[in-house]
């Protein structure tokens, strides 16, 4: 019964999986990996000697269960996958097929805006990051009185185009490497955001990661904003 149960969960994760995602896992796992293996009551993505490797293609808050349960006793590799480009592909029901390259682009620095969610799960030593940055496309069907803020058109699905280059990001300090160069001392989000060429949304998230794992602190304020000096490392 218990064999049983463990082909189903195996069976459902895989059926569940996105085009993108599965995609994402057989890149990422070294030659001789297994996958869909069962451990601890979850379904792990792929496991390469001692190695679990989870790829997250929702938002890094949604695994924080699963890898505090999985961390204390197994080292984890996190991937997580920034899209570089993205292209918009259009299926119409006459099958006619529109691609155009959306004008949104992102970097490495968008790992804060998912590290947000669980920023100190990161000062784990059984956690190491890979940032994976992708082209991919996002495929949409056209359906009458839904997505309204797009025009009807739903996204149906994500798939990988090709990766354009990976990073592999094993202690918190690593992500010093992410930041704007010249930032100045103390700096604000503002500073960021200005630097880096960056939303200010995601300048303050990179803030929070930083003094979540003490990275950085606060050290006052500048009228209305939080000053902050990134932490002496040894």
């Amino acid at each position: 019964m218990v064999r049983a149960r463990q082909q189903r969960m195996s069976v459902i994760g895989s059926l569940n999986e996105s085009e993108l995602h599965a995609a994402l896992k057989r890149h990422a796992a070294p030659p001789g990996s297994r996958f869909e293996v069962q451990l601890g009551g979850y379904v792990i993505d792929a496991l390469h000697e001692d190695l679990l490797i989870e790829v997250q293609t929702r938002n890094f808050g949604a695994m924080r269960t699963k890898l505090a349960a999985l961390l204390p006793e197994h080292r984890v590799r996190l991937v997580l996958p920034v899209a570089a480009t993205r292209w918009l592909v259009k299926h119409h029901d006459d099958g006619r097929v529109e691609r155009r390259r959306s004008p949104r682009s992102a970097g490495a620095e968008q790992l804060f805006a998912e590290l947000v969610y669980g920023a100190e799960l990161f000062a784990h030593p059984n956690l190491e990051i890979e940032l994976t940055l992708i082209e991919e496309e996002e495929h949409r069907r056209h359906v009458p009185g839904k997505a309204w803020r797009r025009r009807g058109w739903v996204v149906t699905g994500r798939s990988l185009v090709t990766v354009r280059q990976k990073q592999l990001l094993r202690e918190p300090p690593e992500l010093l490497g992410l930041l704007p160069a010249d930032l100045p001392s103390p700096f604000t989000t503002a500073d960021i955001a200005s630097l880096g060429r960056w939303p200010r949304r995601l300048a303050q998230q990179a803030a929070y990661c930083l003094v979540a794992l003490e990275l950085a602190q606060r050290v006052g304020k500048a009228g209305n904003a939080y000053l902050y000096e990134l932490a002496a490392l040894s």
